[in-house]
């Protein structure tokens, strides 16, 4: 114990007779004695500082207790160990002490870079963003390039705000088309109406005239009915009146309403139908609102003298209908655009596609309120094909 401490160990009687020294040997003929020794100087603290009653030439730090028998005190131990020791030990200990928290301030100074850098300053910088976004500055960028979560987070916020951009662009495209749409309908109504009324078209002309009047309303009529179903499916979603029908004659029914228009571009339409009759389980209404879109959107933008081609394949449980024309076909980057609410392809491409950019977003809901899948394969300059699928009635299948 003497050796593990570095320290002197001595046991002594209560009048200050050596008894045990571990630093020199004790002769009992001529044993030792601790001149003044006397335990009650201590006052109970066992410790004192000092050369112990002039046993030592430099300060020790001694530490005793006594040793007790039968409730008696019969002696002490007492362990002595250098102060001058003990304060190269304590310095030491300061200075590990010190490089310890040298090294934590320095980590806790790393960690406090790393977390303003990698939390802080990315956050503060999403804060800001929404900020901006907030006052309807979608077109803020966030500049955040990291790759951990706040980098995530980042990219969806800016993925969020393009989207709603594009959305709000496209909105204003609306608006702007369907106040053409509107306009020009009623400002050639209210000409033909007040040329009527002034006698600047003579009476023998009003029915030819009130013919492009009725053309005209039935135009608005369309536009506001387009309008109305795009309300209901943002409201009440789509409600669907599942029955058994024949589709081979919902697609020469909704053929023959376009003979008219046919005929006045000397466009033909081809129908290629498996079967005299082919039951599918739909919506009869709706299917026919499809067919009628994807048929008039193929005459807008077919030439004169062209054909158009409307095939049935029954394949498995799925029937799968094919509107083809040779019209002036799709751009390749507004492929997926044509489907977006509000999407109108270039006007300029030819004098008669009016429309609202409504009628292919209406048509992609009502196929998938069906859970089935439309799809359009297009080339530019050659004509554009929508292929979508109907499940077949049971009745069919048998």
């Amino acid at each position: 114990l003497s050796v593990y401490l570095d320290a002197i160990i001595w046991i002594i009687n209560p009048s200050g007779r050596m008894i045990l020294d571990t630093a020199t040997p004790v002769e009992l003929e001529n044993p030792r004695i601790v001149e003044g020794f006397n335990a009650t100087d201590f006052a109970g603290s066992y410790y004192t500082v000092g050369n112990f009653y002039g046993s030592f030439d430099g300060d020790m730090l001694s530490v005793f207790a006594p040793i007790t028998s039968n409730f008696k005190v019969s002696g002490y131990v007492v362990i002595h160990t250098s102060m001058a020791e003990l304060k190269i030990t304590s310095e030491g200990i300061l200075s590990i002490t010190y490089i310890i928290l040298v090294i934590l301030f320095l980590l806790s100074l790393i960690i406090l870079i790393f977390f303003t850098e990698m939390v802080y300053q990315p956050l503060r910088r999403i804060t800001e963003a929404t900020e901006q976004y907030a006052a309807g500055n979608m077109r803020y960028e966030i500049q955040v390039d990291s790759e951990d979560e706040m980098g995530y987070l980042a990219a969806t916020l800016s993925y969020m705000a393009s989207e709603i951009a594009r959305s709000e662009d496209n909105q204003k495209k609306f608006i702007a088309n369907v106040s053409h749409d509107f306009r020009s309908p009623l400002t050639s109504i209210h000409g033909y109406l007040e040329a009527m009324l002034d006698g600047t078209i003579p009476p023998e002309l009003y029915e030819k005239y009130l013919h492009i009047v009725l053309n005209e309303t039935d135009r608005l009529t369309k536009l506001t009915n387009s309008l109305l179903t795009l309300n209901n499916l943002n409201t009440r979603g789509m409600v669907l009146e599942k029955t058994d029908f024949d589709l081979n004659t919902v697609i020469r029914d909704t053929a023959a309403s376009f003979e008219g228009t046919c005929q006045q571009k000397h466009i033909s339409i081809e129908l290629v139908l498996t079967g005299d009759q082919l039951f599918v389980n739909a919506d009869m209404g709706k299917i026919q609102q499809v067919l009628y879109n994807l048929l008039d959107n193929a005459i807008k933008f077919s030439h004169n003298d062209s054909s158009i081609k409307i095939e049935t394949t029954e394949k498995n449980t799925k029937v799968f209908v094919s509107v083809r024309d040779q019209g002036i076909g799709i751009p390749r980057d507004s492929l997926k655009l044509i489907w977006d609410r509000f999407y109108k392809t270039d006007l300029s491409r030819g004098k008669d596609k009016k429309g609202t950019g409504l009628g292919l977003s209406i048509t992609k809901e009502i196929i998938q309120a069906h859970n089935e899948n439309i799809n359009v394969i297009s080339t530019e300059g050659e004509g554009t094909e929508f292929i979508f699928s109907l499940p077949l009635s049971e009745e069919d299948d048998e």
